[in-house]
């Protein structure tokens, strides 16, 4: 599902100069003295856009006249950013996100970012196509930029199926989120999850996985809740990685047995990386991302004298506390 915006914002960004100019009848944009980052290159290039499609990128561009001229000496000229995990206006576990569709997105423009993917997590046994259309009647008013959703598999009947196909067939839906953990609110069980995937492959979809051995992490907040721990530090303690790499190994055999690709999200260690590497190198369709703060924080802030501080880095999976987590995880996800 992709859905255009539908409210305007004054950031320095081409998508608002070119929303300016079309709303305008204007639909000429040349950029000009940039420098043009590529993924294998940058240079310095103008690139000409016509009807919001980019038609040239080069010096002495030959064309038509009438465009709009942005001077972009020196200044770098790159894509617009997509960001593939969102959660705004969201409540989980009795805590709401602090950004909702408007100032989320509005956000995301002034950093660069021209696209979003939220996600819709239905309750067990509710239907799946509500609970998108609920939260299409939430942004739909309020986005600023280009958004699309990932609809949660948080439950498994022959119905989730068939809610399935109409959100791929009726509403353009491409992608599913599924859990491993969160024990008694989203997970999922094995067999499950081979039906979720198995369905995701008769129907075109992309399955998306958080792989964390969910029986086990619960015992371990458990077990760390006995022992007294009950701050930031638990979070790390209760999670560590090995539960995350045996998760991931365990989805990717489900995968492949269904043959169906995997896109695994919010990895965050070096064992899980492991994995996924090796599934690769063994031919198998493995996709996978990390997060910003798993990509450039480490887990030793949990154990900060200052609680707040510590408390402000919790996520899940959890900060590692090896320090070369960051570069390692990144070079990994990257083969």
């Amino acid at each position: 599902m992709f859905v255009r915006r539908t409210n305007g914002i004054h950031a320095w960004s081409l998508v608002a100069a070119w929303n300016m100019l079309a709303n305008s009848g204007s639909v000429r944009i040349l950029i000009k003295g940039g420098k043009v980052v590529n993924d294998d290159c940058t240079h310095e290039a103008d690139v000409y856009i016509e009807n919001g499609i980019i038609q040239q990128v080069g010096r002495e561009l030959m064309i038509p006249g009438g465009a709009k001229v942005i001077d972009a000496t020196g200044k770098l000229v790159i894509p617009g950013g997509i960001d593939t995990s969102t959660h705004f206006h969201q409540t989980f576990m009795n805590a709401t996100c602090v950004d909702d569709f408007y100032h989320g997105t509005k956000a995301a423009l002034v950093g660069g970012t021209t696209m979003v993917i939220g996600h819709v997590l239905p309750d067990k046994e509710t239907s799946l196509v509500d609970a998108y259309e609920k939260c299409r009647g939430l942004a739909d008013p309020k986005v600023c930029c280009d958004y699309a959703l990932h609809v949660g598999i948080t439950w498994w009947a022959p119905k989730v199926k068939a809610e399935m196909e109409t959100l791929v067939r009726e509403k353009g839906v491409n992608s599913f989120q599924m859990f491993m953990t969160y024990k008694d609110l989203y997970m999922l069980r094995d067999s499950e999850l081979y039906q979720v995937l198995h369905a995701c492959k008769d129907i075109g979809a992309i399955p998306r996985v958080h792989a964390e051995n969910g029986e086990l992490v619960a015992e371990g907040a458990k077990e760390a809740l006995d022992l007294g721990i009950t701050g930031p530090e638990g979070i790390e303690i209760s999670r560590p990685e090995e539960l995350e790499a045996e998760a991931t190994h365990r989805v990717i055999t489900i995968a492949n047995r269904t043959h169906c690709p995997i896109y695994l999200v919010n990895v965050s260690s070096i064992s899980a990386g492991e994995v996924i590497a090796a599934a690769k190198m063994q031919g198998k369709v493995v996709l996978a991302e990390t997060t910003t703060a798993h990509a450039t924080l480490t887990g030793l802030h949990y154990y900060h004298q200052d609680w707040s501080h510590a408390a402000a880095y919790v996520t899940v999976p959890p900060l590692r506390l090896d320090t070369n987590t960051s570069t390692y995880l990144m070079s990994l996800l990257a083969k």
